[in-house]
């Protein structure tokens, strides 16, 4: 993929190239990377300790389990029920890891910060390269917005939940809670530009709040929190959606399961903020998958035993409210409901960084309308400046439509899971691809070695796999307001990047 540079007014010489990659940090890998990819180090990179960046990546994901499960439990209690929850999980994780050691392999070969788009514009057949290049990078940043905007909603509605516990006819009206995101919002793309400096600071404390966060929330949990029987929790399976079958049920809530595990590309996006980036990436974002599952497994069992009612659960908005309630202590559930929703904010920080650091690579290869401002980068303070604002910006889009219609707005935020799954899908076959014809690819210093083409082949079935059932709506019978149409929004978004796609706005081919 050719550089389409354009940060500065003066043009670069090979040796002032040179002299950045001096300057800016790395190994020897890293500029042996970045100039086999035609790319300037722009950012500096920094070596954090391999527990510090595992810990990074993995609280966006996931938040130790405690923000995925909690947030996205009532599809997979009405699919399924408690028993078809857990055997779901297991099932979705051991067929989720093909995708991610996928991804892991790719990141080996390409550290970029571009991910998929640029991993795309490499490995497909030449003649696709570029307009292959520009739906992912597309899909990437849509999937990423509505993951922020998620994100943002959840911190929300994690503050009506904490008045909800002292008072619980308490309610927001749509407008209220529009602001409230908003607010979180902005918080978050100031740390994120001028609070820049001190992120890996932040970051790092994070790792022994989320440890601490985890087990502080286990243990009363445990102890004051009634249990229902092991049977009820592990074997019941049950199907409240109205589907055909309990079989058709238990693979929809597989979706509940992927939100939770969704997101092994963030760290892919700072890649070239971090030092040793083809060999430290990828190791982070296997280990931290292996532990997102981990302990994600442990606090899911914690869930399923002490949330108490099935129906109780199904028929609340808020499942994890239930779960808190259930230590009979308010004291107890409103210190669980703060620790919750400063995990969640943590999250988002990483949110909004992993998506303006995408932003602002695709518009470095011209992937953009304004490519040239948005991916401006100010030396002074090694912060894309441009490319966070107009990532908060449109976040904050997304959640002006919550005004109009919440339902609409959760159109908007389910497209995570499909846009995202559709790049992993496309970036992993055009290396399937290339296995399959016998083609070169680069060296990986994390690879799957012979392995690599099994796992490739089953990584892009199963994307296909949760493609299908993510397009399918909760329960049956749907109405226009119940349909799930985050498939239509998907589609619209692929074909207005093939109609913008021209010789002189696109990505650039290899």
């Amino acid at each position: 993929m050719s550089d389409s540079r354009r940060s500065s007014s003066i043009v670069r010489s090979s040796a002032s190239i040179e002299t950045i990659e001096r300057i800016d940090g790395g190994t020897q890998n890293d500029m042996t990377d970045m100039k086999r990819l035609g790319k300037i180090q722009e950012f500096k990179a920094q070596k954090l300790p391999f527990a510090v960046n595992v810990w990074i990546h993995l609280d966006l994901p996931c938040d130790l389990g405690i923000r995925s499960h909690g947030s996205s439990l009532s599809a997979g209690l009405l699919n399924g029920g408690f028993g078809g929850l857990f055997w779901v999980f297991i099932g979705t994780v051991i067929c989720y890891s093909s995708v991610v050691a996928s991804l892991a392999e790719m990141e080996s070969m390409a550290p970029t910060s571009g991910g998929q788009y640029h991993w795309v514009s490499e490995f497909a057949p030449r003649n696709y390269q570029k307009v292959a290049s520009y739906i992912a990078g597309w899909m990437s940043t849509l999937g990423w917005l509505a993951s922020v905007a998620g994100g943002v909603f959840l911190s929300a509605t994690l503050i009506r939940t904490m008045l909800n516990i002292t008072d619980s006819e308490f309610s927001f009206t749509n407008w209220q809670l529009t602001l409230i995101m908003l607010a979180t919002l902005g918080l978050t793309s100031v740390l994120n530009s001028w609070g820049a400096p001190i992120l890996p600071a932040i970051e790092a404390i994070s790792l022994f709040g989320h440890l601490g966060g985890f087990i502080v929330t286990l243990v009363p949990l445990w102890v004051l929190a009634p249990k229902i029987s092991a049977h009820d929790a592990l074997l019941a399976v049950v199907n409240n959606g109205g589907w055909a079958n309990t079989g058709t049920a238990c693979l929809v809530a597989q979706v509940s399961v992927l939100y939770c595990n969704l997101g092994s590309d963030s760290i892919v996006h700072i890649s070239e903020e971090v030092e040793d980036a083809s060999l430290v990436v990828p190791r982070c974002m296997w280990w931290a998958y292996v532990l997102n599952v981990v302990m994600g497994f442990i606090m899911l069992i914690t869930m399923l035993f002490c949330t108490g009612d099935l129906a109780d659960a199904i028929s609340s908005s808020d499942p994890y409210l239930n779960l808190l309630q259930n230590t009979g202590k308010t004291s107890m559930a409103l210190l669980l409901s703060v620790i919750l929703f400063l995990l969640i904010f943590s999250g988002n920080i990483t949110a909004l960084a992993t998506t303006s650091r995408e932003v602002w690579a695709f518009s470095r290869d011209r992937g953009f309308p304004f490519s040239n401002w948005i991916s401006r980068m100010n030396d002074n303070w090694n912060v894309p400046f441009n490319a966070i604002y107009l990532t908060a910006f449109f976040t904050g889009v997304i959640c002006l439509i919550n005004l109009g219609s919440t339902t609409a707005f959760s159109i908007m935020v389910s497209l995570n899971l499909l846009a995202l799954v559709s790049t992993y899908m496309l970036s992993i076959g055009c290396v399937l691809l290339k296995r399959i014809r016998r083609q070169d690819l680069p060296p990986a210093r994390w690879s799957l070695g012979r392995f690599g083409l099994a796992i490739n082949a089953f990584a892009v079935a199963y994307c296909a796999f949760i493609m299908v059932f993510s397009c399918f709506p909760t329960f049956v019978p749907t109405t226009v307001g119940d349909a799930n149409w985050a498939p239509l929004v998907w589609g619209v978004v692929i074909i207005g990047a093939v109609l913008m796609q021209s010789d002189t706005l696109g990505v650039q081919n290899v």
